[in-house]
């Protein structure tokens, strides 16, 4: 039977535990978010502006999938494939990231008013400056919300990770749950709950000076007419 003390101690007795494994954490969510974007982004600006629906269609229907295969079944696909350890994991949780980014970042695209790119071009901007110069800061808040959305659950699907030998704090869980540890336990479900916490309030901040730049650009623009 633990006091109620315990659940308080844990934290100073396994603390050095407890940050090895938000390390490793932080390292697989980041790592599978950092790739989601760099794969998504790219891929929904593109889809905004092809013509063949086809081509989004097949994209879409890919990504959606990805969305629908179970976590615990995702890991395990990986496992015979590329082995155990923090590569499937980081794999998998990328994958997941895929579908939130790419649609946010498709409908940003889709929603940007079209009389904006056509006073850009009378002004003379050529498509790579609109690209960077007025599409991208417009964008940015709806990709950001995207990211927002699934930096958290990523963080969250982490802690699964560790059942294919990723480490992480869901290691501690996994481990606390062997022993019957509750205190250590519920440690790292706390650590995961305020990381992705922490997360969604830092890229919520960064999504507010996005929509404030948004708002001095359109105004700019305004004026310009």
């Amino acid at each position: 039977m633990h006091s109620f003390s315990d659940y308080f101690y844990v934290f100073v007795e396994r603390s050095a535990d407890i940050f090895d494994a938000l390390w490793i954490h932080a390292l697989i969510s980041g790592a599978a978010i950092l790739l989601g974007c760099l794969v998504a982004i790219p891929l929904g600006i593109f889809l905004s502006k092809t013509s063949y629906k086809w081509i989004q269609s097949i994209v879409f229907t890919i990504t959606n999938i990805f969305q629908t295969i179970p976590s615990l079944a995702m890991l395990a696909i990986f496992i015979p494939l590329i082995g155990i350890g923090l590569q499937p994991a980081i794999i998998a949780l990328f994958l997941y990231s895929l579908m939130p980014i790419l649609r946010n970042t498709y409908a940003a695209f889709e929603s940007i008013d079209h009389g904006i790119i056509e006073s850009a071009k009378g002004m003379g901007y050529s498509p790579l400056q609109r690209m960077i110069q007025i599409e991208v800061p417009l964008a940015m808040p709806y990709i950001m919300s995207g990211i927002r959305l699934t930096a958290v659950y990523i963080i969250n699907w982490a802690t699964l990770a560790a059942l294919i030998g990723a480490g992480g704090l869901g290691q501690l869980i996994i481990g606390g749950m062997g022993v019957n540890d509750k205190p250590l336990i519920l440690a790292a479900a706390i650590i995961a709950m305020v990381l992705a916490l922490v997360v969604d309030f830092l890229f919520g901040r960064l999504e507010k000076v996005f929509v404030k730049r948004e708002s001095s650009e359109q105004k700019i623009m305004q004026m310009e007419e």
